[in-house]
C-alpha cells in the first residue's frame, strides 16, 4: 500500500472547512493507503500558546480525529512532538534548503508584508513540514490548495538531497480535492473560513449543535441578485452551493435546478437541514471520544511507538548518508 500523510494543528474545535478540505479525504484515505494522521503541536507552537490549553486542545483534536471517522487500527494517530526525528530531520533539511525558499512560503510572506515581525519558528515551519512528510517516505499528502506549496517545497528538497547524498527519500505528491477543498466564510464569501476570524458567524464547528448551525446558515450572507447558481462574480452564493453538494452528496448542477424560481430563504432553509443531518453523527462522535481521556492517552501513546520505530529507521539512514554516523 502506498503511504499517506496529513496533520492538522490542535485547537479547541474544527470546522466544517477543515472537515471538508483535509478530515473527509484523510478519513477516505484510510482504505487504500496507509495513513499517518499527526497532531502537530510544534507547528502550533509558531504562535504564543498557554500551555494548559494546548493541553486540552492536544486531546480535543484527537478526539475531533477520531470522531470524524480515523480509525487507529488502520491509521497511525500520533502526537508530532513525541517523535523526536521530526525535529532533528528539519535541521537537517534547514542546511539543504535555501533562503529565497523559505522567504517565498506563504504565511511569512503575508505576515511580513502586514509590518508584522514573524518568529524564526514560523519561517522555519514550511521546512518542519517537509520534515513530517520525508520522514516517513509519504507519496501522498492530502492539502488544500493554500497548502500545496509547502509539498512542492518537500519535493525540491527530497530531489536535492537524493542528489547530493544519494537516494534517501520518497518524493512525495499532492493530492488537492476538486470540490470543495477550499470552504470560505459565511459572512464573507471572499475570504476562507478560520477558527480565528473574530466572529463564531463566520464558521460552522463540528460541534455546533442543530440550533447554532441553522441559525448561522440563516445570517449567511448572500451576493446581490436573486439566482441561486455558481458564478466566478458571486462567491458566497456560490461557496453555499458547495456546502450544499458536499453536505448531501448531489451535484452543484442538479441543486441549481431545484432552486430555479425559488428565493434565498428556502435554499437557507433547506441547507441548514442538510448540514445538520451531516455534522450530527460527527458532533455525537466527537462528544463520545472526548468524554473518555484515558482511551485518548493510550491511541495517542500507541500511534507514537509505531511511528518512533519508523522515523529512527529512516533517520539512521539520513545520518549515514550526510556522514555524521561513525
Amino acid at each position: 500500500m502506498k503511504r499517506s500523510l496529513t496533520g492538522l494543528q490542535p485547537t479547541n474545535f474544527l470546522h466544517i472547512g477543515n472537515y471538508i478540505g483535509a478530515v473527509q479525504p484523510a478519513v477516505a484515505l484510510q482504505s487504500d493507503t496507509q495513513l499517518m494522521m499527526m497532531i502537530v503541536d510544534y507547528h502550533a507552537i509558531t504562535m504564543p500558546q498557554d500551555p494548559k490549553e494546548l493541553r486540552k486542545n492536544i486531546l480535543s483534536a484527537a478526539a475531533t480525529y477520531l470522531g470524524c471517522g480515523i480509525d487507529p487500527a488502520k491509521t497511525i494517530l500520533f502526537q508530532q512532538s513525541r517523535v523526536a526525528e521530526h525535529m532533528e530531520l528539519a535541521w537537517i533539511l534547514q542546511c539543504v534548503a535555501k533562503m529565497g525558499e523559505a522567504e517565498r512560503m506563504t504565511q511569512f510572506k503575508d505576515k511580513s508584508a502586514k509590518g508584522e515581525s514573524p518568529t524564526v519558528g514560523l519561517f522555519t515551519y514550511p521546512i518542519l513540514m517537509a520534515a513530517d512528510i520525508l520522514l516517513y517516505d509519504t507519496e501522498i499528502v492530502p492539502v488544500g490548495e493554500d497548502q500545496k506549496q509547502h509539498v512542492e517545497l518537500a519535493r525540491d528538497l527530497a530531489i536535492r538531497f537524493n542528489r547530493d547524498f544519494g537516494e534517501t527519500f520518497v518524493v512525495p505528491e499532492p493530492k488537492i480535492r476538486a470540490e470543495g477543498a477550499r470552504i470560505m466564510a459565511l459572512d464573507d464569501g471572499t475570504k476562507k473560513m478560520s477558527k480565528s476570524a473574530p466572529s463564531a458567524k463566520s464558521y460552522i464547528a463540528l460541534t455546533d449543535d442543530a440550533d447554532a448551525i441553522r441559525k448561522k446558515i440563516m445570517s449567511a450572507v448572500t451576493d446581490s441578485g436573486t439566482e441561486i447558481r455558481t458564478d466566478r462574480n458571486r462567491p458566497a452564493i456560490t461557496n453555499l452551493l458547495t456546502v450544499f453538494s458536499v453536505a448531501t452528496g448531489r451535484s452543484i448542477e442538479s441543486i441549481e435546478l431545484a432552486y430555479v424560481g425559488k428565493g434565498y430563504g428556502d435554499f437557507k432553509k433547506d441547507l441548514a437541514e442538510a448540514v445538520v443531518e451531516y455534522l450530527g453523527p460527527i458532533r455525537g462522535r466527537i462528544l463520545n471520544f472526548a468524554a473518555d481521556e484515558t482511551e485518548i492517552k493510550r491511541i495517542l501513546a500507541e500511534g507514537a511507538e509505531k511511528a518512533k520505530g519508523m522515523a529512527a529507521f529512516k533517520m539512521n539512514k539520513v545520518r549515514q548518508r550526510v556522514g555524521v554516523t561513525l
